[in-house]
């Protein structure tokens, strides 16, 4: 082959294997990123109590990020749902369909070829003599080729767009996981106060029994009224009863987590215990990081990307298909000179294939992936926005809830004075029954607010962890899992 036919079946391998793409150059949409949160600023910080937001590298929150509350019990919890919860499972599910996809789109690249072996036994009436026949046996081993080159880039487009719909699934899946766990934690915490809750109605319906004691005592010396007495049973069994009520949410939370945890709830039980967890410190670092972080922003982005690569492929459609075709076998009336040398055939050619009219499909089809491009902009710029939202709103309450937990503790602390004071009026005949029971209860309502303020707390603070991305991270495991 001398050196010009050289040069142009070099440049005729190049176009092949190279080929155009006609998808429009992909750039992440611009999105307008605060330099800061607004909430809880280092001057807000001064004024909270109880909890504050870390340094960048205090408490850093990297995977297993419900270890910051130092609760083994939500540790041993967190721990099973990657294994067991079945919207992880479905969600992991969709990721390995979604990796397939791509391998299927990747086969384009290859030709395809095919083999059809066939022996045939015939019977036909002799020319000579037609009440005689002859039976022949005709033996063929065809193996057919076909191939169609990527010229303008539709195949390498229709990976692009799969592999990363499949990147977006994995992100997906880290979403749906991040998911799971805040509730669990969120439920768990919403668990454990009521343990709190009823430990403290136990507590003061035990109060309330020896007062009762106290007024029937008083009741005999003349000292009491029946009124009193009365006034000390309701008190006493509207304690107990609100005890009581406490077990059907407590319940309904247990089956809940049960559920998370992919466990059935009739086998799934939680000790009664305290609550240990406290409000932690939390590095929200800076806004910027949300498009980093957040897994549901990652899929977002990613998905315009693959919309972008869709219009490629619709754009591709406007020029010729060039298929390259081959078939080579062997054909012979004997199995001993099928492979002999009479008994080869081949053939090889090629097609182009162009669309001269089609009433403005293609142009329809291009249109349709350039609005669907515009779409997934916009549930991106949304997605992010939401984020910067989701995150200020849980600044918000934690810092709003600092100050009230504050307030309510001094609350409580006013209602002891309270309680202490009536007790001693009561005892020295000074006031009547009504004034101790209102103070009973005004420190019990109290006291019911605080850990309720307290569940709060920890549920912001697990609601902010989730806003902030949790400790998904966008590199995690990416390029390594798509094929």
């Amino acid at each position: 082959m001398n050196y010009p036919m050289k040069t142009l079946f070099s440049l005729t391998c190049l176009v092949l294997l190279a080929g155009c793409s006609f998808a429009p150059q992909y750039a992440k949409p611009s999105v307008e990123t605060p330099a800061a949160f607004r909430e809880l600023t280092p001057s807000q910080v001064i004024s909270t109590d109880g909890w504050k937001f870390a340094e960048p590298k205090d408490n850093l929150i990297r995977g297993q990020w419900w270890e910051v509350f130092h609760d083994p019990v939500l540790t041993a919890f967190e721990s099973q749902v990657a294994g067991s919860n079945q919207s992880v499972a479905a969600a992991l599910a969709n990721f390995f369909a979604a990796r397939a996809v791509v391998k299927q789109a990747r086969s384009q690249y290859f030709p395809t070829i095919t083999a059809n072996p066939s022996v045939i036994n015939s019977r036909q009436p002799s020319p000579s003599t037609p009440s005689t026949s002859t039976t022949s046996t005709e033996y063929a081993l065809p193996i057919d080729a076909s191939w169609e080159p990527d010229l303008w880039g539709r195949i390498r487009n229709t990976v692009k767009a799969n592999s990363l719909e499949a990147r977006a699934a994995l992100a997906d899946l880290g979403n749906v996981r991040l998911t799971v766990q805040a509730e669990v934690a969120a439920d768990y915490f919403e668990l454990r106060v009521l343990d709190v809750q009823k430990q403290l109605l136990d507590a003061s319906a035990m109060a309330y029994q020896e007062t009762l004691k106290l007024t029937r005592i008083q009741e005999v010396a003349g000292l009491a009224s029946g009124q009193d007495t009365d006034l000390a049973e309701t008190q006493l069994e509207i304690t107990r009863a609100q005890a009581t009520d406490l077990g059907i949410q407590r319940a309904q939370l247990e089956h809940a987590i049960a559920m998370l945890l992919g466990q059935p709830a009739s086998t799934f039980f939680i000790a009664t215990n305290l609550l240990v967890a406290r409000p932690v410190g939390i590095p929200i670092g800076v806004p910027s990081q949300l498009l980093e972080r957040r897994p549901d922003v990652a899929a977002a982005e990613r998905r315009v990307a693959e919309a972008n690569a869709q219009i490629g492929v619709a754009r591709a459609a406007y020029y010729p298909t060039i298929t390259l075709s081959g078939a080579v076998g062997y054909q012979s009336t004997s199995i001993k000179d099928l492979f002999s040398a009479p008994g080869l055939a081949w053939s090889v050619g090629s097609t182009l294939a162009q669309t001269l009219f089609d009433g403005g499909l293609r142009r329809a089809v291009t249109e349709q992936a350039r609005a669907i491009y515009q779409g997934t902009v916009a549930n991106y710029r949304q997605t992010v926005l939401t984020a910067f939202q989701e995150v200020e709103d849980n600044l918000s309450t934690l810092r709003i809830l600092s100050q009230e937990l504050r307030q309510q503790n001094a609350a409580v602390a006013a209602s002891q004075g309270y309680l202490k004071l009536a007790n001693t009026r009561y005892q020295s005949g000074l006031d009547g029954y009504l004034n101790v029971m209102t103070a009973q209860t005004t420190l019990l309502t109290n006291q019911r607010t605080a850990l309720n303020l307290e569940m709060a707390q920890l549920t912001a603070s697990v609601q902010l962890i989730k806003a902030l991305g949790g400790g998904w991270d966008d590199s995690q495991g990416v390029t390594a899992s798509i094929p």
